[in-house]
This record gives structure tokens, C-alpha cells and sequence, in this order.
């Protein structure tokens, strides 16, 4: 048994075929499309996050609304860029969707990968300290984030405060207890899948991740999957480690889905440069007959691997074709693969 999510990137351009052709189509569709999902039984819905283009960027406003009409859905994000947020604030935001939603938020996050802008977030007014990478950087704010979360006092009270203060240091507000507990790292590598683990955060892999092995990426991601659960272990967490992958799945059940998707699944997995140094690995898209993708996903290592699969979705198709593909992939594909 898999609990299975959406993962939409939030594009929008206007272009004829799109049916998302602004930001505002994007945000609504988004929240209608989370709407529907609940209602066919998927577990999650997630939104990547890019800042300086054109996709969804901030994202506490559209979880909050999603959170405000659902009931069950598990709401997250795949990933926030850290070196782009304040770990305040975000707590504060992040705290207050998760009352919303009645404690549903799962939040990813991650140092961050190339954006669409040299350095963006120096324009954010954030820069690494002397002898920091951005990397650091990011990861540093996610440390003083999740420290944050615990909902400990840390700041000193003013003598003579506006308004009647509790005894002791004071925590930021509001506090939503156990979201702590509820935060993910995206990982490109097995060490930093490992580091992920020693700090208590869950994993999300997506289809890319560093190649470390030349191996096919099912296997080197169930690789780190398990190096992953090692660690978990090995720290000695009170509770169950949870790991999400994510893949582009379509079942061609109609002629529309051929037109749109009937060429992709003759792909492979490719190669590429996410940093000039580091080679990366990206996974296949998976498109076929039911009969065939039920065959091709059942050799999936990782999946296997994974107790939360998020299936990527073409968002500018519109939420009466997403729910579609979503409802065909738990009518066709979940239950022969034992998924549900």
C-alpha cells in the first residue's frame, strides 16, 4: 500500500493549448485540482517552487486555501529553495497553513538547485557568510528552521510589551505542534539523503538525482533510498521514516492521451548537468498501454522502495484532464501493482 500524490510544477504561459495561461488560472486550478483529487481518493497534492519565472513561487498562500477546503489530503511542496526564505518568517507562515489544513502539511525542502536567475537570491537580500557556499547556506537555514518548529522560547521579552507577554522567552507564533515532524529534504545524493535521515527529516527523491554509479536510476535511487532508511534507523527516531518519489506515469486508455503522451514512454533515462561539475542522472517518463506500464512499474526498484509516490502532472492541460490521468492511474495501475 502507497499513499499517492500529485506533484504540479505551476506553469502558465499564454499559449492556445494551455489551459492555464495566466498566474491566476495556475492558483485557481491548482486548488480546484487538489479539491478533485480528495474526492477520487488521492493522498497528496504538492507544488514545486521556482522563483523568477513563470510557476508557482510562493507557495504558504495556495496551501493555506487548498488547507481551507479539503478535508484529508495531505498538502506539500516539493521543493521550497532555502537560500531564498527567511527561517522565521517561514515558520510563521508554514505554522499557520498547517492550522488551516488541521495539521496535514508535509514540506519540502532543500538547498536548493540552478534557478532562472544568476544568484537569485541575493535580490531576496540573502547572501552565504564568509567562508559559506549557497549550499551552505541553504542548508544552514533549513537547520535554523527546523530548530524554530520545536516551538521553544528563544527571544527575550520587552519589559514594557503592548500587549501582556507569558513568563520566560518567546516563541514564534502561531505554533503548530508536530510540523516539526512533518518536513522533507530533497535529495540529489546518498549523502545528503543520509544527512536528511541524522536530522530527522523525511525524503523526497525525484526523478533526477547526482549519478554516483552509472547505474540505471531506478536502482541507484533505491540505493539511496535504503542508505536513507539505514541512517533513519540508526539515529533513533521515535518514529517511522517516510520516503516519496516522484515519476511521470501516463496510461494511454484514450485517443487524447496517445495525441499528448504516445511517443513519450519510448524514452530512457538521460544524462546531464544540473552543476557544472556534477553529472546527473534523470529518470524515464513512463507512458504505455495499462497491461505494459503495470510491467514496466513493477521493475521499478524504487518505487518498491518508497512508501508515497507523487505522479507528476502536465498542470497547463487543465484540471479536467489531470483528474483523468489521476483516475487512471488508481482505476488501471495502483491496484495490479498492489499500490492500493
Amino acid at each position: 500500500m502507497k499513499k499517492i500524490g500529485f506533484l504540479s510544477f505551476g506553469h502558465w504561459a499564454d499559449h492556445p493549448s494551455y489551459q492555464a495561461r495566466t498566474a491566476g488560472d495556475t492558483l485557481l486550478q491548482s486548488i480546484d485540482l487538489a479539491v478533485a483529487a480528495e474526492e477520487i481518493g488521492l493522498n497528496g497534492a504538492y507544488f514545486r517552487v521556482h522563483h523568477f519565472a513563470s510557476q508557482l513561487a510562493s507557495p504558504f498562500p495556495l496551501l493555506s486555501a487548498i488547507g481551507a477546503k479539503t478535508n484529508k489530503i495531505e498538502i506539500g511542496t516539493g521543493v521550497i529553495d532555502m537560500r531564498y526564505e527567511n527561517p522565521l518568517y517561514m515558520v510563521e507562515d508554514a505554522g499557520a497553513a498547517d492550522l488551516i489544513s488541521g495539521g496535514r502539511l508535509q514540506l519540502g525542502i532543500s538547498r536548493g538547485s540552478p534557478e532562472q536567475v544568476i544568484e537569485g537570491w541575493r535580490h531576496f537580500g540573502y547572501e552565504p557568510k564568509a567562508g559559506e557556499t549557497d549550499a551552505d547556506m541553504g542548508r544552514n537555514k533549513a537547520l535554523e528552521f527546523l530548530e524554530r518548529l520545536n516551538g521553544v522560547g528563544f527571544a527575550q521579552p520587552n519589559p514594557n510589551p503592548m500587549f501582556p507577554n507569558p513568563p520566560g522567552l518567546l516563541r514564534l507564533e502561531p505554533h503548530s505542534k508536530g510540523l516539526r515532524e512533518r518536513i522533507w529534504w530533497g535529495a540529489a545524493s546518498n549523502a545528503t539523503a543520509v544527512w536528511a535521515a541524522e536530522k530527522g527529516m523525511y525524503l523526497q527523491s525525484s526523478t533526477l538525482k547526482y549519478d554516483e554509479n552509472g547505474k540505471p536510476f531506478h536502482i541507484q535511487q533505491a540505493e539511496q533510498i535504503r542508505l536513507y532508511k539505514e541512517a533513519w534507523k540508526k539515529a533513533g527516531h521515535q518514529r517511522e521514516a517516510r520516503v516519496s518519489v516522484s515519476r511521470s506515469i501516463f496510461p494511454l486508455v484514450t485517443d487524447q492521451d496517445r495525441q499528448y503522451f504516445g511517443q513519450q514512454g519510448r524514452g530512457a533515462d538521460s544524462f546531464g548537468y544540473i552543476e557544472s561539475d556534477k553529472r546527473a542522472i534523470f529518470g524515464k517518463s513512463y507512458a504505455a498501454e495499462p497491461d505494459k506500464l503495470i510491467a514496466e512499474l513493477a521493475q521499478d526498484e524504487a518505487i518498491r522502495e518508497a512508501d508515497t509516490l507523487l505522479l507528476t502532472i502536465p498542470n497547463t492541460l487543465g484540471v479536467d484532464y489531470n483528474v483523468h490521468v489521476l483516475s487512471a492511474i488508481l482505476k488501471y495501475i495502483a491496484p495490479a501493482l498492489g499500490w492500493r
